[in-house]
Parts: structure tokens; sequence; C-alpha cells
């Protein structure tokens, strides 16, 4: 994407400044390729002012904010910014912005999503077959000497022919689906909608989508809604043998009851890249060969990234070219 590093007569200190709060990873890995002649970054975590303090001193100047996961846009930082107009998120997810004040302040939030939705999908995917074929406990099995001393080790179960319930048929959604679809599964989808340009089923409720499943693969996003909509009756739904793909957000899933679940064998297994309380994760699910743990790192690849920084910067550009935004997930 060249268009950003054209020259420009504008001076740095000319430029409006976007702020960022926290560098988001992407940011920190691939920095340079975020610089822009249409704008600069006001960095807060370098400067030694607390932080609200260090908001109110720019208070006038900030248009537009940088973030992602682990970088919050609260109410409070919002009403520490009153001429915010835009928040860019380099994360599929926007949980961590408060929407509603968006909403009523009419500040646009762009995310990136749609780069981040094959990756998702073939990991979504991969953690699916993991825990069905058991490669990951298979692995270990050999690699601690198990083999010769303990013989043949447990069949795995194969993926054609299983039933996949899909929780939020957005892109990641749709992608996982197309994937499933192509070993053979049988896709089902519970959504806030129903969508009417695909052939699967339509469940209204996660309990039934459940109830009909082999498996289930979280995908949609964290709301009040959403938060522990996976909970102990709809993994009894799943049954003994079902398998729960977490690729989401910890919070969709009551972990406390899914640890439970998997420890009393009442679930069949997890593949888990999202946790509730991140980075910390439940010590039980160290010593269960049935579930399958990833460091919230699965859906990311530097292709991925790079794809993010165009999507980021052509966002931020657009804007202050008062062009129309590339990923606007307000109407959404």
């Amino acid at each position: 994407m060249e268009h950003h590093r054209e020259r420009s007569d504008h001076r740095p200190q000319d430029l409006p400044q976007v702020l960022i709060i926290r560098p988001p990873p992407v940011f920190t890995l691939f920095e340079e390729k975020f610089i822009s002649s249409k704008f600069q970054f006001l960095k807060a975590w370098e400067s030694t002012l607390p932080l609200d303090q260090f908001l109110t001193n720019y208070a006038g100047s900030v248009r537009a904010v940088l973030c992602s996961g682990a970088s919050l846009i609260t109410l409070d930082i919002i009403r520490l910014l009153p001429s915010l107009q835009l928040v860019v998120t380099a994360s599929a997810g926007i949980n961590h912005i408060d929407l509603n004040e968006c909403r009523r302040l009419g500040i646009v939030v762009t995310n990136a999503a749609a780069v981040y939705s094959d990756d998702g999908a073939d990991a979504a995917v991969g953690l699916l077959i993991d825990v069905l074929r058991k490669i990951s406990a298979a692995d270990r099995f050999v690699r601690h000497g198990l083999w010769p001393a303990k013989g043949e080790y447990p069949l795995g179960s194969k993926l054609g022919g299983k039933r996949v319930g899909i929780v939020g048929l957005g892109g990641f959604g749709l992608a996982a689906a197309k994937r499933l679809e192509a070993f053979g599964c049988t896709v089902l989808y519970n959504s806030r909608k129903q969508k009417p340009f695909v052939p699967y089923p339509f469940y209204s409720n996660v309990y039934d989508l459940a109830a009909d499943s082999d498996a289930l693969i979280i995908c949609c996003g964290l709301t009040a809604e959403t938060r522990h909509m996976v909970n102990r009756e709809v993994m009894l739904a799943l049954g003994k043998q079902g398998i729960i793909i977490n690729i989401a957000r910890g919070a969709i899933i009551n972990e406390k009851e899914m640890v439970e679940c998997l420890v009393q064998g009442e679930i069949g297994g997890a593949g888990l890249d999202v946790f509730e309380n991140e980075p910390n994760v439940p010590k039980e699910l160290f010593e269960l060969d049935n579930v399958v743990l990833s460091p919230h790192r699965v859906v990311f690849t530097p292709d991925g990234f790079m794809a993010a920084c165009e999507l980021v910067v052509g966002n931020l550009e657009a804007f202050f070219s008062d062009k129309p935004l590339l990923s606007s997930v307000m109407d959404e």
C-alpha cells in the first residue's frame, strides 16, 4: 500500500494527531508500516504523565484513536477527549470500546475483522481437528517416551460427517463454514439474525443448536447478551462427546462451568484460544489431554498483520481526507 508513503509538504508538527494509549501488537511489530503523510501518532505510553493528565493536555487536538483489545476505550477516556470523532481498532473484536457512548456522541468505530477471517477460520478448524484426532496429546505421548512403555495410543475421531454448530455467522463464521463443508461436515448456525443468503439451518438459540451438534465453534462478538451465553445447560445439551472451540472471546463461555464439565466428562473436549481472565488460564485444563490451549494468538499471522496495517492506515487516511471509511462497524 504505497499511497500513505507519498511525499507531502506538511511538516510533522502540522499533521493531525492519532492517539495511541497502548500500542497494538501489530503496531509494535510493524511500526514503520504505519508512517503516513496524512497524520502522526501521539504515543501516550511514552509519557511520564498520568494518563488522565496527558489526555487533558491534548484534549482539543485528538480527533482519532488507534487501539486494540488490550487498550480499553472507556466512557472515562472518551469524556476526556471532547474532539474525538474516530476510534480505529487493529483487532477483530470491539468489546473493549464503549460502543454505546460512541453511538451517542457520533464517534465512528472501525475494526479489522475482515483481514483476520480466513486465518481465524483456519485456526478454528485446526483446533477442532486437533481435539478430535488427539494430535497435540499424541505428540506429548511420543515426546514423553510413553509409546514404548504404554503401547498403542487411543484412536481419535474423524471430522467428516460431524454436525458443527457455528455461533456467530459473520466473517469468521462464514469462512469456517466453507472449510467445514469441504471436510464433509453438516453446518448449523446461530446468529443475531437469520441469514437469508446461506443454506445452513438457523437456530434462534444456542441451547437448541448445541443439542443438534457434535461440536460448537464460537465466532461471535462479546456483548452483554453473549457473555456466559455458553453455560452448563448448553454444554450438557452438547453432550459427552461434544467439542467446544472458542476463537472469539473467553467470557462468551462460562469458564468455571466449562472446566467443571470437562473435568467431570460432561463434554468431550475443547480447543481454546481465548480465556475469561487472560493471561490466567484455569490450571485444571493443563491436565486434560482432550483440551488444546493457545495464548490468544491463533488468528494472527504475519500476512494478517500486514493486511491489518494497510486497513488501519487506510481508515485513518480516509478519515483525514474526508473519504468513506473502509471498515466501519457502527451500523452492524
